[in-house]
């Protein structure tokens, strides 16, 4: 009998709407987890192709390239339609496919509302599969076999264009550059002086050079708050968070009081 196929467990799994959520809401959480030596991976749910500018093989490639630069363990892209992101039994399952092969302990999902209705959608059926894919009584596969029940232990939002109270703050000053790097290896979606716009290819709201300002400022203001130069917000799903050792979680001075 053949040896089962698996895959290496990740610790945390970023689901995205699009290619470019990931890095642009919380690429320096993951490029700070994948440097304190934690395996990260990231799914992307659809492939864009409603964007106003790039295409379904240049965006493809430019997130290949900023999977690259904050150096994921994982990539995947589930290629749910664009602008229709429907939970249904069948992409609730897609999904939990994705949360059982990879079987992470934290999941990173989209705001729960956003200007772009794909972003809460996309985290609502993400967050309906993953209670699914802990029942056990349904049946999945992967590589042809069967695959084991499994549940995260924790959920979080990450923050979109529509801000909100964070419950925890990422100090990311550090991978700031790196993170930076891989949001501009999206040439043909945020302002690029490399990248040359097609006749039929407007500016966007997120290709306006004022964008990647606000996205630094609101960083610079959460960082501010917790004593550093750049952070980014999570709001966690299903509180409370249990706490053991109170003095170990809040070990962390604060500069600012």
């Amino acid at each position: 009998m053949a040896a089962p196929i698996t895959v290496e467990p990740l610790d945390v799994l970023a689901f995205g709407a699009h290619p470019d959520d990931v890095e642009l809401c919380v690429g320096g959480t993951v490029a700070l987890l994948v440097k304190q030596g934690y395996r990260v991976g990231i799914v992307d749910l659809t492939r864009g192709e409603l964007g106003s500018r790039g295409s379904v093989d240049l965006r493809a490639k430019e997130a290949a390239d900023a999977a690259r630069i904050l150096g994921v363990h994982a990539r995947e892209n589930l290629g749910f339609p664009d602008g229709d992101i429907a939970n249904t039994v069948e992409n609730r399952w897609r999904v939990a496919r994705a949360i059982r092969k990879y079987r992470p302990h934290i999941v990173l999902i989209g705001a729960p509302d956003c200007r772009h209705p794909d972003h809460p959608a996309g985290a609502q059926l993400v967050a309906d599969a993953i209670f699914q894919a802990g029942l056990v009584k349904i049946t999945s596969q992967e590589f042809g076999q069967d695959q084991e029940p499994w549940r995260p232990s924790h959920v979080l939002h990450y923050m979109q264009s529509i801000d909100f109270i964070p419950d925890f703050v990422v100090d990311v000053g550090e991978v700031w550059e790196q993170r930076t790097r891989a949001l501009l290896a999206y040439s043909s979606q945020f302002h690029s002086p490399d990248y040359t716009p097609g006749e039929d290819e407007p500016e966007t709201f997120i290709s306006n050079p004022g964008f990647l300002k606000f996205i630094e400022s609101r960083a610079v203001a959460l960082g501010y708050r917790i004593g550093a130069t750049h952070g980014e917000g999570l709001l966690y799903r299903h509180g409370p968070v249990g706490v053991s050792d109170l003095m170990d979680v809040l070990k962390r001075g604060r500069s600012v009081r």
